[in-house]
């Protein structure tokens, strides 16, 4: 199960869709971000967040650059350019027996890159929020 889930992420971030990444979420999932203190509870605010990431990474060189994968956590890092500057970061994806995603939490590094994501998300939550 882990292998088919390792490949439905990347195959929906190559071909991002909202009907992919729901069926890979749970229903009580959560989403921790790196700019947000609280968790994010449940499917709909976590694909809300995820789909908000893809669209402000759509245009940057955003490529996972190494992955560790165990029993029920993932951990794929990753890299990217925005605005000039350099992001790097690290996605920890929990997931149950099912293949189901049930956490998923993202740190970004250097603080540069975290002010300009938080900016950047910031934007893009509230035009999906007036869609």
């Amino acid at each position: 199960m882990t292998h088919k889930l390792v490949n439905d992420w990347h195959n929906y971030m190559a071909n991002p869709s909202e009907d992919a990444l729901r069926d890979m979420l749970h229903k009580d999932c959560e989403f921790l971000s790196p700019v947000v203190f609280t968790p994010q509870k449940g499917r709909d605010l976590t694909m809300m967040y995820l789909l908000s990431a893809g669209q402000v990474f759509k245009d940057t060189q955003f490529r996972y650059t190494s992955e560790l994968i165990g029993d029920n956590r993932m951990v794929l890092e990753f890299e990217s350019e925005m605005d000039g500057k350099y992001l790097n970061g690290v996605d920890i994806i929990d997931f149950n027996n099912d293949g189901k995603i049930t956490r998923f939490k993202v740190m970004v590094r250097p603080l540069q890159a975290v002010n300009m994501l938080w900016e950047h998300m910031s934007a893009m939550l509230e035009k999906m929020k007036s869609a």
